[in-house]
């Protein structure tokens, strides 16, 4: 114990330097009895072998506005100021539920921090969600037949495009619950920065291409969603949800090169539009029944069919004579269709719980394309399926999940078709050394599909000499992962370390090669394989054990490398890192988040993480809260690529946006509620391909 005390008070000083890294459960009234008596008023964390159950005390709860509030205490969460939502410290994809089913940021607000009865955070997420996200935070509501809420956000840059807005209302009646909800986010940046260097020889000569650009871009997303809810307690639940987004962007830019063959220099113009959109409806339908007290069968079908159109001009001259260098004229509509269903049973013993279920998604996705090979039509199907089965028990201070799945992957394209079954086994033991320590180990083996950027066949131009394109004859690549995870936590601290291994066999590799027609083109490959391994130390830190003052930290020390399918070895090493300072006293919160970012490996390139360095505050009144903060302060956003040594062509690219240097935002949201809303206990949640682009 005492080597564990003075390890903790070691890791407290790490928390004074260190900064981060760049979405089952029925409601039994027994078992929240039982958390509500033992875990309320003993500890505010109970860790399982999969999971850690939280609940919060009076205080927490009358501060909070919402239920969001009440996440955003959770050691291993942060509010991600710039899409004022939330995400976890350790990076990846957070999936967040409302009793089973998936729930949107604005649906976490429409919750009243009264109706929290605990929450559920996996951070090894139960087989239907292991596809789908790293971490998954379920929200366990209680919930009555009446009430209504509603409430808006706003928040917006004084001197730039910069613009979040929602809205949102929710109305209950007896077993029926309707919801519409809207949300905006807008960017409009007229002043990016982009320096690109592409350093190579090609036929006995050395090139060189040095790129300043200035250019001007944005985007706008829209959501609009419409639900309806009926549920008969113990009996049955029905869901329908129609889902729009709406997407924009644009890019408007200009510069200037240095172009060097040899010794021979000349001076290029260079000019950069394009413009992407789509509207894609999606219609969620979902149904589930129990039968008996121990069973629950369920389906969800998800359904979208939409269309992207996207158009990119670039060319590149000689200044002195007009010479064209390139021209770069492409034209893109794609139309995508896809579907997703679901079914699973669970069955609960005495002794443990077993889950079962099938879901098979396919995409189709139909392609006219203009570009610098001409003009083609083609088409490309994604086929998946996956059969799980898991059972999950515990012995005395011992608990475990042991998993069992098989995943096809079925991709055909023009040019290949790719079939290929997988075994995909997971297992998950547990030990609890104390009431509030406990020793984790997790192994599970999964296939990762290519993604449709990578399998796509279009080319291109990136600069003299050099394209981009993808490789239709791309094969899934095999996730070997585990984890060995201590938890400690009591009044002051809430704790993980995390030592993990993962080994991916024929990993999907970005690389350039050589190119008959245009020199050089960066594409893709299966590589031998690639190893990561490294401890991730993350937690919270409160050093009067509460809210006075709050210190989140993400260390991760780390190594990382790939063996390319000729053979070399490419290392690299890093520490991701991520520090949020918070404060809160009666009406008034504050909250600082800081990193330092790292190079992590991104095929053929070193990739930086987004820079943080971000202060915010909140007042509440009443129903109102009042927001302002400075983001990026002092600094612009920076994004910095640079190639391997290993690379035929040397390349580095820092691109900053000016904007939203030491960016001012103010905001101000609204909300309130009467009575309670019904809960959907929804056990499947799927969501079709993303719009498909290069």
């Amino acid at each position: 114990m005492k080597k564990t005390i003075c390890s903790l008070f070691f890791l407290c000083g790490i928390f004074v330097f260190s900064q981060e890294n760049v979405k089952t459960d029925t409601i039994d009234t027994t078992k929240i009895t039982e958390i509500q008596g033992v875990i309320l008023k003993a500890q505010r964390k109970k860790q399982f072998a999969d999971k850690a159950v939280y609940t919060f005390d009076k205080e927490a709860l009358e501060k909070a506005r919402y239920a969001k509030d009440l996440l955003e205490t959770l050691p291993e969460l942060q509010i991600d100021p710039i899409a004022n939502t939330l995400k976890s410290t350790k990076g990846g994809t957070t999936l967040f539920l409302i009793n089973g089913i998936e729930a949107t940021d604005m649906q976490i607000r429409s919750v009243a921090p009264a109706e929290v009865v605990k929450v559920e955070y996996y951070d090894i997420p139960p087989a239907r969600w292991a596809t789908r996200a790293d971490v998954v935070v379920n929200l366990i509501t209680r919930s009555t037949e009446m009430g209504y809420v509603f409430g808006a956000d706003v928040s917006s840059a004084l001197n730039t495009g910069f613009v979040n807005g929602s809205a949102y209302v929710n109305f209950t009646k007896g077993k029926n619950n309707f919801g519409l909800e809207y949300s905006i986010n807008l960017r409009d940046y007229d002043n990016r920065k982009v320096h690109s260097i592409y350093d190579y020889y090609l036929d006995g000569s050395h090139y060189r291409t040095d790129e300043n650009k200035t250019d001007h871009f944005g985007y706008t997303f829209q959501n609009v969603a419409l639900r309806y809810t009926r549920m008969v307690a113990e009996n049955y639940a029905f869901q329908a949800k129609m889902n729009v987004d709406i997407f924009t962007s644009f890019v408007k830019g200009n510069g200037g090169s240095i172009f060097t063959k040899d010794n021979v220099l000349e001076e290029h113009a260079m000019m950069k539009n394009g413009s992407s959109d789509y509207t894609t409806p999606t219609l969620d339908l979902y149904f589930s029944k129990n039968i008996g007290k121990k069973d629950e069968f369920s389906v969800n079908v998800v359904g979208s069919s939409f269309t992207t159109n996207t158009v990119e001009f670039a060319k590149e001259w000689v200044i002195s004579s007009g010479n064209s260098v390139f021209d770069n004229d492409m034209n893109l509509q794609t139309k995508q269709t896809g579907i997703v269903g679901e079914l699973a049973h669970t069955h609960t013993f005495k002794v443990g719980k077993l889950a079962s279920g099938y879901r098979v998604s396919n995409t189709n996705i139909s392609n006219d394309l203009q570009n610098l090979s001409g003009f083609s039509e083609y088409s490309v199907n994604y086929l998946e399926q996956y059969f799980y089965t898991e059972f999950s028990g515990k012995i005395k201070k011992f608990s475990y999940r042991l998993g069992a799945g098989l995943t096809n992957i079925h991709n055909k394209s023009a040019e290949n078709t790719f079939d290929q079954w997988s075994f995909t086994p997971k297992i998950i033991l547990g030990y609890q050394l104390k009431d509030n320590q406990s020793l984790r180990f997790t192994s599970s083996y999964r296939p990762i599909s290519p993604w449709s950027a990578a399998l796509s066949s279009n080319i291109v131009q990136m600069a003299p000499n050099i394209v981009q394109k993808g490789n239709p004859f791309l094969k899934s690549q095999q996730m070997f992962a585990n984890n060995f995870i201590y938890s400690y936590n009591n009044k002051y601290f809430d704790f993980n370390a995390n030592l993990f291994y993962r080994y991916t066999d024929k990993t999907i590799n970005q690389y350039y090669v050589a190119d008959e027609n245009f020199g050089y083109a960066l594409t893709y490959e299966n590589a031998k394989n690639s190893q990561q391994f490294g401890v991730q130390l993350s937690g919270s830190y409160k050093p009067f054990g509460n809210s006075l003052l709050i210190a989140k930290l993400n260390l991760t020390p780390a190594t990382e490398t790939i063996r390319t399918s000729n053979g070399a070895l490419i290392k690299n090493n890093y520490l991701a890192n991520n520090l949020v300072l918070s404060s809160e006293y009666k009406s008034f919160s504050l909250q600082y988040q800081l990193n330092i970012p790292v190079y992590t490996l991104n095929g053929a390139f070193l990739a930086t993480n987004e820079n943080q360095n971000h202060i915010f505050a909140n007042y509440k009144k009443k129903e109102w809260t009042f927001r302002a903060g400075m983001y990026w302060i002092g600094m612009p956003s920076e994004y910095k690529t640079k190639s391997l040594s290993e690379s035929l062509v040397n390349y580095s690219r820092v691109n900053q946006i000016m904007n939203n240097k030491s960016m001012f935002i103010v905001g101000l949201s609204y909300d309130f509620s009467k009575g309670k809303n019904i809960d959907l206990q929804k056990k499947l949640n799927n969501s079709t391909a993303p719009a498909a682009t290069f």
